[in-house]
C-alpha cells in the first residue's frame, strides 16, 4: 500500500508525541510537503548539507532528522547560506525533511530511554519531569450570541494548539453580573445598576509569550467596553516522559572504571570526566545532548555521576564543589544511538500498516568534533 509524509508522521507520533517538545523547540515539517508520497525514506541526526545531497542522489523522498533544520523564524532564505542550500536542493529534488527532537528525547521509550539502557542503567525514572511548560490557559467571557466572532479571532492566533491539533477550546455557559459606574459606557445594561447577563466562557491555551498578542487580538472582536479574562499560567507533569533519566548501575563502581565502561559500552574514542576518579558510584543520571540545563536537577537527584554533553568547565566546578562526577560522552554520540533504533522502530510500524515504504539509517554521518 502506497504511503505519504502524513501516514509516516502519525506514526512518529506515537513513538514521540509532539505534545512533549519543549517550549522553544521546532520539530515537525521543516521543508517539503505533507501529502508528498513516500516510498523510500531516511533517518539522520542533522539535516547537513551532506546529508541532504546524498538523500537527493540516493532518490529519498522523506528525510526524519533528529534536530530541526528550521529553529527561529526565518525572515529571508538565502540560497548561499548553508540552512538555505538545504532548503534550496530538498525543495529542488522533492524532499520532505521532518524532525522529531525533544519530543523524541522525553518520550518514554526514546532517545533518553535508549541511553540509558545502553550504559546498563536499571529501574529507570525521569530526571526532570514536563514541569512548567511555559503555556497557559487563557478565558474570555463573552455575552451569549456574540461568541462566534470572539472563537474565530481567538483561532487567528497561536492559541489552541495542543501537539498536533489546532483550534482547540472549550465552552460553557453561565451568568455574568455587574454595575457600570457612572464614566462606562456599557454594552448592555443600565448606570449603577446591578445587571446579570447569560455569557459564554471561553478557555484555550497559549503559550506565555504568545498571551499579549492573543489579549490584543481577541480584545478587537469583543464586545464589551472592558473585556474580562483570565490567565493562568500551566504546569504539566507527565510520569512517563520527561528530559533525562535517573538510574541504578548493576553495582557499585568508582567514576573512573564507569567511564571506561561507558567508553566500551558506547564505542566511543574519548570521553572527559571530572570529579574525583575514585568516586564510589551506584546510580547515575544520563542527558542526551546538551545537558548543562538540567544539572540542578542531577544535583537533586541523589545520583553520583552525569552522563551527558556539551559539558562546561564551571559545570565541572560545580560538579567538584557538590563533590559529584560528570562524564561527557559528547552531543553527537550521546544522540547518534537514536539514527538505527528509530529506522528499525519505523520499519517494523509501516510493514504492520501495510506501506510499501523503504527505510534505512543514513550512514554517511560523523562527530564534527575529533581529538588529536
Amino acid at each position: 500500500m502506497s504511503a505519504t509524509v502524513s501516514d509516516v508522521v502519525n506514526l512518529i507520533e506515537k513513538i514521540a508525541p509532539f505534545r512533549l517538545a519543549e517550549e522553544w523547540d521546532n520539530p515537525g515539517l521543516q521543508v517539503g510537503n505533507i501529502d508528498w508520497p513516500v516510498k523510500k525514506a531516511w533517518v539522520a541526526l542533522d539535516p547537513t548539507p551532506d546529508v541532504v545531497d546524498a538523500a537527493c542522489n540516493s532518490k529519498v523522498d522523506l528525510l526524519i532528522t533528529h534536530h530541526p533544520l528550521i529553529f527561529n523564524p526565518v525572515k529571508s532564505i538565502d540560497f548561499a547560506s548553508p540552512a538555505g542550500s538545504v532548503i534550496h536542493k530538498a525543495a529542488v529534488c522533492g524532499l520532505t525533511v521532518f524532525s522529531a527532537h525533544t519530543n523524541l528525547d522525553s518520550a518514554e521509550g526514546g532517545l533518553n530511554d535508549l541511553l540509558a539502557f545502553r550504559i546498563g542503567l536499571k529501574n529507570t525514572s525521569i530526571l526532570r519531569g514536563s514541569g512548567e511548560t511555559g503555556k497557559c490557559k487563557f478565558v474570555v467571557y463573552v455575552p451569549a450570541g456574540h461568541e462566534q466572532s470572539v472563537i474565530k479571532s481567538l483561532f487567528e492566533t497561536r492559541a489552541g494548539i495542543i501537539g498536533s491539533y489546532t483550534c482547540c477550546s472549550f465552552r460553557s455557559t453561565g451568568k455574568g453580573t455587574f454595575r457600570p459606574g457612572s464614566s462606562a459606557r456599557p454594552f448592555i445594561g443600565e448606570i449603577g445598576e446591578i445587571s446579570d447577563a447569560d455569557e459564554v466562557r471561553i478557555e484555550a491555551v497559549a503559550g506565555k509569550t504568545d498571551i499579549p498578542e492573543v489579549i490584543a487580538h481577541v480584545r478587537k472582536s469583543h464586545p464589551y467596553e472592558k473585556m474580562a479574562y483570565d490567565v493562568y499560567p500551566l504546569c504539566e507533569y507527565d510520569r512517563e516522559s520527561g528530559m533525562g533519566r535517573v538510574g541504578e548501575l548493576e553495582g557499585k563502581t568508582e567514576l573512573y572504571i564507569f567511564a571506561e565502561m561507558i567508553k566500551r559500552k558506547l564505542a566511543l574514542k574519548n570521553v572527559k570526566i571530572a570529579g574525583n576518579p575514585r568516586l564510589s558510584v551506584t546510580h547515575a543520571a544520563v542527558c542526551a545532548g546538551s545537558g548543562s540545563g538540567l544539572l540542578k536537577d542531577f544535583f537533586k537527584s541523589g545520583a553520583q555521576v552525569y552522563i551527558t554533553g556539551d559539558l562546561r568547565y564551571h559545570d565541572a566546578r560545580a560538579a567538584e564543589a557538590e563533590g559529584r562526577g560528570l562524564i561527557d560522552i559528547g552531543h553527537f554520540a550521546s544522540e547518534h544511538i537514536i539514527v538505527e533504533e528509530l529506522a528499525k522502530r519505523l520499519k517494523v510500524m509501516t510493514k504492520e500498516a501495510g506501506y510499501d515504504i523503504l527505510i534505512e539509517a543514513c550512514g554517511i554521518e560523523h562527530d564534527p568534533f575529533d581529538v588529536l
